[in-house]
């Protein structure tokens, strides 16, 4: 790359008045005779040489493509690039800084869209996902989705269909109810405007192609009224912050339900509970059932027991500590034996150990489920169960799920699981 004695001098903007530089900053525009703008705000800059300037302005429009770098490497006097907000911030810095030298380039960055439009909602930002969609397929912005943060950021693309295959990738992940859509338009500019939509109804036709969009968890409660009886959206339980995931998938867990043969009455154990999803489910099938949720992580009891209320249903119930407890320092002849048995959560050892001390006990007709991701722990499992007098079955569940992009659809695959299916 040669070096060149001159600067570009990359400057971003919040604003298309010239008054809203700083002085430095406009002082540099009325000494420097090369000037590159976007092509889609380069009237309002242009307008901004019309106040008597000595020097006279060679004005390029751009449009951020080969034509520009080849017109920035023809000049040998300093340049200015106009760009909006942080021109490092998922804008042509990066183009700028694989095709120039450091020290050809200066930047001048502004406040970004993001920053201000936190600043118009007043919500702190530290936090936030940023995600960009501009020039760019949505598989940044499926990813952070599934994670559910607290807010997400969303640069959009006035050329595609940004906006709408953001409330269709909402939808298809069932976040809709899960987020507060914030429309963000011309943020900083005159016509600035922030609008709250209601992603159940249609798009409004009038939206300016400069806009961004901002996510915020809501703070509405998902009434137990409004659950299905079965098949309940993962987004209506809590999980852990830090492990988002931490759940068994909505797709796995009616099988797992089915493959219970949830009686009446009785008793259940859910073992490795997580947040409480497949046992609370279970209850809400089946109110009778006294339900035993037992998780190892910290948190989990208070995390089972808001689910718990979400779904209007109440474990007899919850133990905050490691299974191996129960099975080793306990008598466990002092706890009702389960009539249905879910093993989830633990290591190879742990499973087996289980079912060598709790399945003896167990009665003709109980069944024991184990949701099993390692192929190589399978073999010793069913052989242990058979070993106990269970007839064994074996299903994978390979599921996958359509988003929207820009070219129409996809499908996207979950993780495959085994469910090792024990019934005496």
């Amino acid at each position: 790359m040669t070096e060149v004695n001159r600067k570009i001098h990359v400057i971003g903007i919040n604003s298309y008045k010239f008054e809203d530089l700083s002085f430095k900053l406009q002082n540099l525009f009325l000494e420097t005779e090369n000037i590159a703008v976007p092509n889609s705000y380069f009237e309002e800059i242009k307008s901004w040489s019309e106040n008597g300037l000595l020097k006279k302005k060679s004005f390029f429009s751009s449009k951020s493509n080969n034509e520009l770098i080849n017109w920035l490497r023809s000049r040998n006097t300093d340049v200015i690039l106009i760009s909006r907000g942080d021109p490092l911030w998922f804008g042509i810095g990066r183009i700028l800084l694989e095709n120039f030298s450091k020290n050809e380039l200066s930047f001048h960055p502004s406040n970004t869209c993001i920053q201000l439009a936190f600043s118009k909602l007043k919500i702190p930002w530290q936090d936030t996902v940023n995600v960009s969609i501009h020039g760019r397929d949505s598989t940044k912005l499926v990813e952070a989705l599934k994670t559910k943060p607290t807010n997400l950021a969303i640069i959009t693309d006035s050329k595609s269909r940004s906006l709408e295959i953001i409330k269709k990738n909402l939808s298809e992940l069932n976040l809709i109810d899960f987020y507060d859509f914030w429309l963000c338009e011309e943020i900083g500019f005159e016509n600035e405007n922030i609008r709250k939509l209601n992603l159940k109804e249609s798009l409004p036709s009038d939206i300016s192609s400069l806009n961004i969009a901002v996510l915020t968890k809501t703070k509405k409660n998902n009434l137990n009224n409004t659950l299905p009886l079965f098949g309940i959206s993962d987004v209506n339980f809590k999980t852990f912050e830090d492990r988002p995931n931490l759940l068994t998938k909505r797709e796995v867990r009616v099988q797992i339900l089915a493959d219970l043969e949830l009686p009446k009455s009785g008793v259940i154990w859910d073992i490795g509970a997580g947040c409480g999803s497949i046992g609370l489910e279970a209850l809400k099938l089946r109110p009778k059932l006294d339900l035993f949720c037992i998780d190892k992580r910290i948190g989990s009891k208070a995390l089972i027991l808001e689910n718990s209320k979400k779904l209007g249903v109440k474990p007899k119930f919850i133990f905050e500590e490691d299974i191996k407890n129960k099975l080793n320092t306990r008598n466990l002849n002092s706890f009702k034996k389960p009539n249905r048995l879910v093993i989830g959560g633990c290591d190879k050892k742990t499973k087996l150990e289980i079912i060598n001390k709790i399945a003896q006990g167990m009665s003709n007709g109980d069944i024991i489920v184990i949701p099993i991701i390692d192929i190589q722990t399978i073999k010793e499992l069913k052989e242990k169960l058979e070993d106990k007098d269970f007839k064994t079955t074996l299903n994978v569940i390979q599921t996958y799920k359509s988003l929207s992009i820009a070219e129409g659809m996809r499908l996207e695959p979950n993780n495959p699981v085994f469910l090792l299916k024990g019934k005496k």
